[in-house]
């Protein structure tokens, strides 16, 4: 069973904590709390607040777990594994919580992943996580197994 839950139309609109709303929702007996939520880290903080087992389905501008998973799927079932293979996300990865997201997956999966963009539209921050950067989006495609856009 699936219970649903909105905070816009809940008691958080009248001063109920995220922690006291979620603790409620856990009365019922809940396997697991689904969240997505408009402030980043928002399930990190909940999880280290309630004795429950929190999935982060999105988090403000921050990052975007459950498509990530599906690109991974959508790669694995059309080429067999993602172990390998060479990704490359091509467009605003500063401004994208899906970018974020998708490098992390992809490369505990065992990906090999590129970023191509303008260089203002890259985070400064990006080689440290694994990652290289290819401006040139010809450049990129030719690289690549998987074009992520």
């Amino acid at each position: 069973d699936v219970v649903n839950f909105s905070a816009s139309s809940s008691s958080v609109t009248k001063g109920e904590t995220l922690i006291d709303t979620v603790n409620n929702i856990l009365s019922m007996k809940v396997d697991m709390v689904v969240m997505r939520h408009p402030n980043p880290g928002a399930g990190i903080f909940l999880s280290r607040h309630v004795n429950a087992s929190i999935i982060n389905a999105g988090d403000g501008a921050h990052e975007h777990p459950t498509q990530a998973l599906l690109d991974c799927y959508s790669i694995r079932e059309k080429l067999g594994d993602v172990e390998g293979k060479k990704v490359v996300i091509v467009g605003d990865i500063l401004h994208s919580r899906v970018a974020l997201s998708n490098i992390f997956a992809l490369k505990l999966l065992g990906a090999q992943v590129k970023v191509c963009g303008p260089y203002t539209l890259i985070p400064k921050y990006i080689r440290s996580l694994g990652v290289e950067v290819e401006p040139n989006l010809k450049n990129a495609l030719e690289w690549c197994d998987v074009a992520n856009m």
